[in-house]
């Protein structure tokens, strides 16, 4: 199984380089940049569909570890509404220089509540890789 998976990442990976030097080789032609988001959209559906996948599984094979899971999930959805309803609260004026004038206010809170959650994730990932190496400092 693990020289399947490592023949598989070979590929895409193979394919990610090729479309790569395809629009470094166009000069960014419209072609080649249409070709590379229609790539990164079906690896980006790839990576959720195997998540989920992968979530599935261990929680059949574990039981046990659905209480974690549970609590991942609603502590996502907590801080995705939070982040949410405080971009609600305010109207922040985003110049939108294609039509000379402003986005809408319910573009703007969705900008802004993803903006958020990012600070967020990006936040936890420092605090967790930092916490790690000081435990295993530790150990």
């Amino acid at each position: 199984m693990k020289k399947i998976l490592n023949i598989l990442l070979g590929v895409l990976m193979a394919v990610t380089a090729i479309l790569m030097i395809y629009a470094v080789a166009t000069g960014g032609s419209e072609a080649a940049v249409s070709l590379n988001l229609i790539w990164g959209y079906f690896l980006f559906a790839a990576a959720i569909a195997a998540a989920i996948f992968c979530a599935i599984f261990g929680m059949i094979k574990n039981p046990a570890g659905i209480k974690g899971t549970i609590v991942s999930v609603a502590l996502i959805l907590i801080i995705v509404g939070v982040s949410y309803f405080y971009s609600a609260s305010h109207t922040v004026n985003i110049i939108d220089l294609q039509n000379n004038g402003v986005f809408s206010h319910g573009e703007t809170v969705i900008t802004e509540t993803s903006i958020l959650v990012t600070y967020v994730a990006f936040v936890a990932a420092f605090l967790t890789a930092i916490v790690t190496e000081i435990r295993g400092a530790f150990k």
